[in-house]
């Protein structure tokens, strides 16, 4: 029995702007006061250099017309708006976007939509009921008979819980195919706060879906190239970590904490779970070729490639899709994978024996799916 990830698909916003603007935009809202010449700098350093927003309306250059949704603080609204004006554009954007990413994995597999059997759908940053489930049921006309699995406010890792339970779909019915599909519009959640904790979510979030097609046994054919097996997933809480990060509902959208202490915390614990987790395989870390790790920021990043002993071209494409999107949170994961796959080419696919995703969400928690080549023996 298989569970194969076929392919796979991403999406961003139409728009998407350059931090050197996003920080200008940030200081004209007087999103902080206390901070707010700092602002450029925080931007800087965040590694991201340009991220996606549905809620940009034209070209940002023209950053100070390029938004509407957001406006300097008032006595009406000194905290910007409500939740329930965010969960409303949320609503309004997250289907749209999604089914685009969703489209992208389909037409990538040999599956035609009236074969998906199953559809899970992940997102932390928004709700409405109808959801996001059933516009992709609808806007791409799915089976109505879609068994559907929804997987919520569960944070960056939530992609990772996604693909976890598409795999035991896909091994309990080998017939099953199964479309999984998360869509986060972080933009929503910009904070008016004096909290840095606050301001560094606001400099590192951003928008964007991906999807991808996993496949039972039934159907060894489709597996292209690109295909991987998924082997085995793994998740553990961090010790001591309730504090450290955080997503929470607020009165005016969603609020992180993220406290400085993470990457530290990551750095210590990540090395021994990795490899305690391997060793049940009889796979040793140096046997993964390709890492997928979730770019929580540029200092989360530095820990995972110093707790694993890792190079700086194994975690360049981390880099690069944060540096390109920002942390988009669940979906991230697998435009990192989409890259990893973009950027090795038939002739040098089968030195990429394993690949492990990793990302990190409140609690701690770290979450891991262990990938191999499609038909491949572990060793």
């Amino acid at each position: 029995m298989k569970a194969t990830l076929c392919s796979l698909g991403t999406a961003v916003p139409k728009f998407a702007i350059d931090q050197e603007a996003a920080a200008k935009i940030a200081q004209a809202l007087r999103l902080t006061s206390r901070w707010n010449q700092a602002l450029p700098q925080l931007y800087r350093k965040s590694g991201v250099r340009r991220r996606g927003s549905v809620l940009l309306t034209s070209d940002p250059n023209d950053y100070e017309n390029c938004q509407s949704f957001f406006q300097e603080p008032s006595s009406e609204k000194p905290y910007g708006p409500s939740t329930k004006e965010r969960m409303l554009a949320y609503a309004e954007y997250a289907g749209p976007l999604l089914q685009e990413a969703c489209e992208l994995a389909q037409k990538r597999s040999d599956f035609e939509r009236h074969q998906i059997s199953h559809l899970v759908t992940v997102t932390c940053t928004g709700f409405a009921s109808p959801g996001i489930d059933h516009w992709i049921i609808q806007s791409m006309g799915l089976p109505t008979s879609t068994q559907r699995t929804h997987i919520g406010f569960m944070g960056c890792h939530g992609m990772i819980n996604g693909l976890r339970t598409a795999r035991s779909i896909a091994l309990s019915d080998p017939n099953a195919v199964v479309l999984v599909g998360a869509v986060e519009l972080c933009s929503l959640h910009q904070q008016y706060t004096e909290d840095p904790q606050q301001l560094v979510a606001n400099a590192l979030f951003a928008d964007g879906a991906a999807a991808a097609i996993v496949a039972g046994s039934a159907y060894p054919s489709t597996a292209s190239n690109a295909a991987w097996n998924i082997v085995s997933s793994h998740s553990v809480l961090i010790g001591d970590s309730n504090d450290q990060m955080a997503w929470m509902i607020g009165d005016h959208g969603f609020q992180m904490r993220l406290s400085p202490e993470v990457p530290a915390l990551i750095e210590t614990t990540l090395a021994s779970e990795v490899d305690g987790w391997l060793s049940k395989m009889n796979i040793h870390r140096d046997q993964i070729s390709a890492w997928a790790i979730h770019p929580g920021g540029p200092r989360i990043l530095d820990a995972v490639a110093s707790s694993l002993s890792l190079n700086t071209e194994t975690v360049q494409p981390s880099r690069d899709v944060l540096a390109e999107h920002g942390n988009m949170s669940s979906p991230t994961v697998l435009f990192i994978l989409d890259r990893i796959n973009a950027a090795t080419s038939v002739a040098t696919f089968e030195g990429r024996r394993y690949c492990v995703l990793i990302a990190f969400g409140p609690g701690i928690h770290a979450e891991m799916i262990l990938l191999k080549q499609h038909n491949t023996k572990i060793r």
